[in-house]
């Protein structure tokens, strides 16, 4: 492939990651993972509440990585309440799942900067015009390694970022993370989860998942092998060689 073509495809691929990068960043600090919608059961029970007076009693909440925010409502009127993950729910939530989540997005975060930088380097870098002699071979076979370390982390940030997403989702369906939230410190009023979703951060992280796919077959379009593939024809020469000898 010539040059030119080589240098586009390795920018638009370190121009996807420093999207990657950036997206994600945002993702962790925004309370916009998970939407979800709440019922009082116990007031519902009390007045035998059913059909539109049920929206008297459904609160609804948000909340990300690190805080959040809701209303509940139990026919007595709205009432709002801010949350924080640390230190307030870390004896109501798995800590380990979530603390795991917020690990695995912070190495997504490291692995996509350092990404874009090989990137950019391999496809505006020329240490060949400016180093001659040994220096140059040894500073152009480190060149080389540099590409390998880009494909093999395009595949640590796609599976960071499918660690990620099992993880919370997990954390959010399997150990009810809403109605943990929603019944933390009450009382006299239990709560049911409705209904969940998954918002624009949460979204954020797969399609960054999709891109770092995309990025290792951007790299694979620009004529270098994947980590670890070996061709059976090399394998096949070598024992060839070794048979003659």
């Amino acid at each position: 492939m010539p040059s030119q073509q080589k240098k586009v495809i390795f920018c638009t691929a370190g121009v996807l990651s420093l999207a990657c990068a950036l997206g994600v960043v945002t993702a962790l600090g925004t309370p916009s993972w998970i939407k979800a919608t709440f019922l009082c059961k116990t007031g519902v029970l009390l007045v035998n509440a059913s059909g539109q007076e049920l929206a008297k009693f459904t609160g609804e909440m948000q909340y990300g990585l690190f805080h959040g925010e809701g209303v509940r409502q139990c026919g007595l009127g709205a009432r709002p309440f801010r949350f924080s993950f640390f230190p307030d729910f870390l004896k109501a939530i798995p800590v380990s799942i979530h603390v795991n989540v917020i690990l695995f997005s912070t190495i997504l975060t490291l692995l996509t900067t350092v990404g874009t930088a090989f990137f950019m380097y391999n496809a505006f870098g020329k240490p060949f015009e400016t180093l001659h002699g040994p220096l140059g071979l040894y500073l152009l076979s480190f060149i080389s390694g540099k590409l390998w370390v880009a494909m093999t982390q395009s595949q640590l940030q796609s599976s960071c970022g499918c660690l990620v997403m099992i993880l919370f989702a997990s954390e959010v369906k399997i150990h009810h993370l809403s109605e943990k939230i929603a019944n933390y410190k009450e009382g006299t009023y239990a709560y049911k989860t409705q209904s969940e979703k998954y918002t624009i951060s949460f979204w954020v992280v797969f399609i960054c998942f999709f891109v770092h796919v995309l990025n290792g077959l951007l790299i694979r379009l620009a004529g270098f092998q994947f980590p670890f593939a070996k061709s059976k024809e090399t394998e096949t020469t070598n024992v060839a060689a070794d048979l003659m000898y």
